[in-house]
């Protein structure tokens, strides 16, 4: 037995029809030549044969003098976590992102391990897809990747490879010192109000100073500034989820060439292409938009600690020139890593907790709605370096699916794959309409990238 955290406890009780509180990813496989309905049967014989699963696969939810803890479901049942399911034809990537779309959309059954895995074929050039989907209060996405990584193999030649739920856990260290996703750092702030109140001098003298300097300093984002669009709002059950790799040396190469980080072009193509959906819907504020981005904050050559912070960066989508807006989106975030430079680890978490104080306010009880610290998520995560393989068959695509929230209807998540970025878009459908316009949007904001003149010495 073993007592959930007061960080997972907060993604059940958050946890509402409309919000299913699961992450998840898409993982498109290439079978060798001519052996796709050999790689999906054997697939089948392998869950069929390792009906066992390992921690925390076989952990059900109990609770424990009121108290949530996860326990060994002694009933556990692969049939009622693994299943196999064929797209109907033509088979497109169409029909698979809209299948992905309908299984994120729904809640998983307490009363079993929190977790589900999906054989997927019909594709109709005889690839096969996987998706799974784990709860957020049993293990965070970056924790996820890790152990889906475990299972695979760098070796095409490798065979009799076990499913990921059938592998001994991970002698890690545990959970509590890995790397926080935003979603994470965002429920530990809605869980820490009790802690944060010794602060509260502190903390206030700072957002006031970054209320009152963001109105001379345009590369000062203010907690106050977000403009209110058709993402920050209540959202449906309904999902929609788009998917797209780009060419990491390409992505870099467009960096290099204006002496940017990859993260900044990144954060221009996710503007541009922002900025392009909400004109084309009627909807662009005459505000920029704000996003909430993970950086590095450390500053020594140590391994250790969580030292990652959330800025929030400027996405100048008030801004028509593509250059200009590049510009801003850079200074801002340079200007948000300097004013954390001159602040303790500890302060920089009470102020990210107040950020996110702002934001969870909304999400639990709405009564601030004009209250908008930031407008979207936008996340890359490290993703494995090497191409990976599962008995012969090549993952040729890895693509997160993450959460949405009352208050934020979109996000964008991309993780690197050897030689790609995979870009994962979650959007609730009725708060954002053809949300898989963004991925053409975003082609558009990095060939604008590419395409802006180098300025003459």
């Amino acid at each position: 037995m073993k007592f959930l955290s007061p960080n997972d406890q907060m993604f059940l009780v958050l946890e509402r029809r409309n919000q299913p509180m699961h992450v998840a990813g898409l993982m498109l496989v290439k079978p060798p030549e001519g052996e796709s309905q050999k790689f999906v049967e054997d697939f089948l014989e392998l869950a069929r044969t390792h009906t066992t699963a390992q921690a925390p696969f076989n952990q059900r939810l109990s609770y424990k003098f009121g108290v949530p803890c996860w326990v060994e479901d002694t009933e556990f049942d692969i049939e009622s976590h693994f299943f196999h399911l064929s797209l109907p034809k033509p088979g497109r990537i169409r029909e698979l992102l809209a299948l992905v779309s309908k299984l994120h959309s729904g809640q998983m059954d307490r009363a079993k391990p929190l977790w589900e895995s999906y054989l997927i074929d019909g594709l109709e050039d005889g690839r096969v897809a996987i998706y799974n989907r784990i709860h957020h209060a049993l293990v965070d996405g970056i924790a996820a990747m890790r152990m889906f990584q475990r299972a695979m193999s760098e070796n095409p030649d490798e065979r009799n490879m076990l499913p990921f739920w059938a592998k001994a856990p991970s002698k890690r260290a545990p959970r509590e010192v890995t790397e926080q996703t935003p979603m994470t750092k965002m429920i530990t702030a809605l869980g820490s109000v009790k802690g944060q109140l010794s602060t509260v001098p502190t903390v206030v003298k700072e957002i006031a100073r970054s209320v009152w300097q963001s109105k001379y300093d345009p590369d000062y984002v203010s907690v106050f500034q977000a403009p209110r669009t058709p993402m920050n709002t209540r959202i449906s059950a309904s999902r929609r989820f788009a998917a797209q790799s780009w060419s990491l040396d390409r992505i870099k190469a467009a960096g290099k060439r204006l002496d940017i980080t990859l993260n900044d072009v990144v954060m221009g193509m996710c503007a541009s292409a922002l900025r392009k959906y909400l004109e084309e819907l009627g909807r662009l504020p005459e505000k920029p938009l704000v996003s909430m981005v993970p950086v590095s904050l450390r500053k020594d050559d140590s391994d250790g600690g969580n030292q990652v912070g959330l800025v929030l960066a400027n996405l100048a989508t008030n801004e028509s020139s593509p250059a200009k807006r590049l510009e801003t989106i850079h200074d801002s975030i340079e200007t948000s890593k300097r004013r954390f430079s001159s602040m303790t680890q500890s302060e920089i978490m009470n102020y990210l907790a107040t950020i996110m104080g702002i934001n969870g306010m909304n999400i639990l009880t709405g009564i601030a709605p004009q209250w908008q610290a930031f407008n979207v998520v936008v996340s890359n995560v490290p993703g494995p370096k090497n191409r990976l393989y599962f008995n012969g068959a090549e993952i040729e695509g890895v693509y997160p699916v993450s959460i949405v929230i009352d208050g934020q209807a979109l996000n964008i998540t991309l993780n690197s794959y050897a030689d790609k970025l995979e870009f994962g878009l979650i959007a609730c459908r009725r708060s954002l309409p053809s949300v898989q316009r963004l991925l053409t949007f975003l082609e558009e904001g990095l060939q604008e990238i590419e395409n802006i003149p180098l300025q003459r010495s």
